[in-house]
């Protein structure tokens, strides 16, 4: 095929601003990581674009915060039954942007996207404020709450669709309007969901969506001084940036972050319930999702045991070409990404770690076109203290390293001992020791029994450097208002 040939039959994604698609003039290679090839070409925007979309949500905001809550929770509806419509179209990119299996995306990714703006269209419905009287002052308090104005929404690639909803949903369903920058990596659902926005009755500049790099778009719109508040999901180190740049304004700020999440499993688990579960928190979308399990602490009495059953399983959890329906985890996101976390087990290695399966010793078979996909086995490693970067830093791969241990404070020190805080699973029968246990661990998360059960209207987030503040029901609406005190005398 011709350079001029293969030029064309990219896929070319266009902004979305003020209710219309807008060219750009330069581009970012989007890569498709199961084989390795550009395909898709993304914008790269800078200031002149987020400046662009924040005029028009700007001026957007007047009408659509006047909008009753139940005028926006239909078009949310609305929203959502759109992507449900187009399940199959929406899953099939999502696997082919992001490396994801085709079950991942149709299972759990595009079914939580439209959930999620169900879920904030109704809920926005039913919260209530305060009002306290002082009848000795002949006075009436109350509280009310109001949109904040423009947000500005940064959204990671790991869940691309589910993210970026479980952001623009409560922002508008609570009257903000938005600039949305999804990852450069994983935009192509993003530009989808745009041509939805209008059949929906999303009035022209409530959502916004600027296609580009975090150096350049997202610096742009987390410094831009009518932007108020700012939600991001993303790396620590980003974060630490976001805050720095938004610092001069007095920006609200929402950062959920890494985590490097520990499971603690104690002699009396339900070793075939625990292992089936942590295989899976361990190794769900190759290890790419913030509250993957990435160090196992194992009682020492079950501790062989619990090693040959749990190595034994993670060979079973096929890594394949991710249209592969049998497939459990598809290709990691990047060349960049995949030579980063191969870099860790080396670290492992050179440190005396055993690798017990996966990367360097278990070849994948696949077809001649994936050859160059970005693909890694299952690994499970053992052997690691836990003062090396492996067990501190978030690999965000599908590596996972066990260790025992011998008491309960002993396990709880060690679970703590990260600068990370977001989840963390308990495995026990014991009543009292799991509530114990949980209420030790320094986690926004804790799970037991059980990995990944999520109600909604539950806060989400981290403690330590695994983020500042929570979403969910109740916290994603105070977040997107700003509340305001009344006293009337009468």
């Amino acid at each position: 095929m011709s350079k001029m040939s293969e030029e064309r039959s990219l896929l070319v994604l266009e902004n979305y601003i003020g209710g219309k698609f807008v060219s750009c003039r330069s581009y970012i290679d989007s890569y498709d990581p199961s084989t390795g090839e550009v395909y898709c070409k993304v914008p790269d925007s800078g200031k002149e674009e987020v400046d662009a979309a924040v005029a028009a949500a700007k001026e957007a905001f007047p009408e659509w915060s006047a909008c009753s809550p139940e005028q926006r929770a239909k078009i949310l509806h609305k929203l959502a039954d759109l992507i449900e419509a187009n399940l199959e179209e929406f899953a099939q990119a999502e696997s082919k942007d992001q490396g994801k299996t085709i079950t991942a995306a149709r299972t759990v990714d595009i079914p939580r996207a439209a959930y999620n703006f169900r879920f904030f269209s109704t809920s926005m419905l039913h919260h209530t404020t305060d009002c306290s009287p002082m009848d000795h002052m002949g006075c009436l308090n109350y509280t009310i709450r109001c949109p904040v104005g423009v947000a500005g929404l940064i959204s990671p690639w790991n869940l691309p669709l589910y993210l970026l909803t479980w952001k623009i949903a409560p922002a508008i369903a609570a009257g903000n309007t938005v600039v949305a920058k999804p990852s450069e990596m994983t935009s192509v659902t993003a530009w989808m969901l745009c041509k939805l926005m209008q059949q929906a009755g999303v009035p022209p500049g409530v959502v916004n969506i600027v296609f580009g790099s975090g150096p350049r778009a997202g610096d742009a719109l987390v410094s831009h001084p009518e932007v108020p508040l700012v939600s991001f999901t993303g790396s620590t180190a980003t974060a630490q940036r976001i805050t720095e740049r938004s610092a001069p304004y007095c920006k609200k700020l929402s950062l959920e972050l890494g985590g490097k999440n520990p499971a603690i499993i104690f002699a009396d688990a339900d070793l075939d319930q625990c292992i089936e579960t942590t295989v899976r928190s361990s190794f769900l979308n190759q290890g790419e999702v913030c509250l993957c399990t990435s160090r196992i602490y194992v009682e020492r009495s079950i501790y062989s045991e619990f090693l040959e059953r749990f190595v034994a399983a993670a060979k079973k959890w096929k890594t394949g070409v991710p249209s592969d329906p049998s497939s459990k985890n598809g290709a990691l996101i990047s060349k960049e990404h995949l030579e980063k976390v191969r870099s860790y087990i080396a670290l492992a290695k050179s440190e005396g770690g055993i690798i017990h399966c996966g990367e360097g010793l278990d070849q994948l078979d696949l077809p001649q076109r994936n050859k160059s996909g970005y693909f890694m086995p299952t690994t499970v490693i053992t052997g690691i203290s836990d003062s090396s970067r492996v067990m501190q830093e978030e690999i965000f791969g599908p590596v996972t390293c066990i260790s025992p241990f011998d008491t309960e404070d002993e396990a709880v020190a060690r679970g703590n001992g990260v600068r990370y805080g977001l989840s963390a699973t308990v495995w026990s029968k014991d009543v009292g020791k799991v509530h114990r246990v949980a209420q030790r661990l320094q986690a926004g998360l804790v799970w037991t029994n059980c990995w990944l059960v999520r109600d909604l209207n539950l806060p989400f987030g981290g403690m330590k450097n695994s983020g500042v503040g929570r979403e969910g029901g109740k916290d994603s609406y105070h977040f997107f208002t700003e509340v305001k005190s009344i006293t009337i005398k009468h």
